[in-house]
């Protein structure tokens, strides 16, 4: 399978973002199975400024900025056996904040990045630090990506010489999941987060992608589970076009029968709900979902995260022309222990117990990712009476992690304000400065034409070329 690049997802839009790929196995036809974990017991006497064996880092120099007319300090190395990048500003605030990246597929090379969408500018000027882990190993593997992030703040606190005031997190995608279990792992770590376009759903997420493919089966009656080799070549063209999704493109005509059109509806319903740009979304992404259906190739959960997949509760709407939800087939997880367990697996659950503030941004039309997210995580963090703890926003956007500077700037600025009203005591008026979000699970407000305006950057319409699917949602009324 193709990891797709930031900038383009092939057959789409030619410059969609997609910042990460998640995969129900990526291991399939033409795809080499994964290098075997090391055993405990090698991994064990490799020193931890180097990588584990069978795995190679890629960090090249990172060029300082100049803040305020004075260069950044930057410290790069390799801690835990994760490569990290490390930024402090002349006039250091105390604070620091801890980047968490998404998937970076089953490549054996470890990469760090910086903040995204002008953050680390930002929060240098503010006089933040910043520290980024690659995490020790890639494929989905939240695990290593919560212990080497902690682990990462840990060495930060050493490096400088005190511990930071305040710890914030924030990240993309895969790295929302790792936020997520992050603030549960480590409740007393961490003062804020800022997860975007996150797996705040955990398996759920490959629940979906599970259903998406057995659905489409389902319609089209070519059933392909568990799915061959040439799922791709044989069967999906099969199905594309007895749905009649071969010719649907952003923007264009309805090519969809009314098979077609029923999987659209099923897919608006699993990941959100009607809402604006929805259509629009599923013609985005369709051609997508049906490469996260591939063979378990064997390997570690991380490798093969469609084993903690399931549909035996999912409900299947609407059920015209065809009952899906009575003729889909069913199937179990393939691992259920790692499906219930609590422990810090490789794909582990995330309770909704934050115990600091949490500003999420999500995209209204991501299919990847989907919206659904945010409405499990809310669900959720409801059933333990910590929804003061959480304010969400929409953004009107199909892009997998689309989100301008703007967007990133005022949630980041929001939630350190938020922050430091909480442990100051009180803001303005005497009251803590919980900033403004969106209804998540209301279905009415959701489906609203103008639902997500209230925190889209308009200005994005006028760059189509980082921002590509804003095009496809009308403009919000002025005011």
């Amino acid at each position: 399978m193709t990891v797709p690049s930031r900038r383009a997802l092939a057959g789409t839009l030619a410059a969609l973002t997609a910042a990460t790929t998640l995969a129900l196995a990526p291991t399939g036809a033409g795809v080499a199975a994964p290098t075997p974990a090391p055993r405990a017991a090698a991994t064990a006497r490799v020193p931890g400024d180097q990588p584990l064996p069978g795995w190679t880092i890629s960090n090249p120099p990172l060029a300082p900025l100049v803040v305020d007319g004075r260069r950044t300090r930057v410290l790069q190395g390799v801690h835990q056996h994760a490569a990290y990048d490390i930024e402090v500003p002349a006039r250091w605030n105390g604070e620091l904040v801890m980047w968490a990246h998404g998937y970076r597929g089953d490549g054996r090379v470890l990469t760090v990045d910086p903040p995204e969408f002008g953050l680390r500018e930002r929060v240098l000027r503010q006089g933040y630090a910043w520290a980024a882990s690659s995490y020790a190993r890639n494929e989905y593997d939240v695990r290593t990506g919560v212990r080497t992030t902690k682990g990462l703040a840990d060495l930060v606190a050493r490096t400088l010489g005190r511990e930071p005031r305040r710890t914030y997190l924030a990240g993309v995608s895969m790295g929302g999941h790792v936020i997520g279990r992050s603030l549960e792992q480590y409740p007393a770590a961490y003062d804020g987060a800022l997860p975007m376009c996150g797996v705040l759903g955990d398996q759920e997420l490959f629940d979906y992608l599970l259903g998406y493919n057995l659905v489409a089966q389902d319609l089209a009656d070519r059933p392909a589970y568990p799915p061959p080799a040439d799922y791709l070549t044989a069967d999906v063209p099969v199905i594309q076009q007895r749905l009649g999704l071969a010719g649907l493109r952003p923007g264009g005509p309805d090519t969809t029968n009314a098979l077609g059109r029923q999987l659209r509806d099923v897919t608006t319903d699993l990941t959100g709900g009607p809402r604006p740009g929805a259509d629009q979304a599923f013609a985005v992404w369709k051609d997508f979902l049906f490469t996260l259906f591939t063979p378990d190739g064997g390997g570690p959960l991380s490798a093969n995260p469609g084993r903690v997949a399931q549909n035996l509760r999912t409900t299947y709407t609407p059920s015209t022309p065809v009952d899906v939800d009575r003729t889909v087939q069913r199937v179990r997880a393939a691992d259920p222990v790692s499906r219930r367990t609590h422990r810090l697996t490789q794909i582990p659950r995330i309770q909704g117990r934050p115990r600091v503030p949490v500003l999420t941004l999500h995209g209204l039309g991501d299919l990847f990712v989907p919206f659904s997210m945010e409405q499990v995580y809310r669900r959720e963090v409801g059933r333990h009476h910590r929804s003061a703890l959480l304010v969400q926003r929409a953004v009107r956007a199909a892009g997998h992690c689309e989100f301008t500077p703007a967007e990133a700037g005022r949630a980041w600025d929001d939630l350190t304000r938020w922050v430091e009203s909480r442990r100051h005591g009180r803001g303005p008026g005497g009251q803590v400065r919980r900033p403004a979000g969106d209804d998540v699970l209301d279905a009415a407000t959701v489906a609203s034409p103008t639902y997500g305006c209230r925190f889209t950057d308009p200005a994005a319409y006028a760059d189509p070329q980082r921002f590509p699917t804003r095009a496809l949602y009308a403009r919000c009324p002025v005011g």
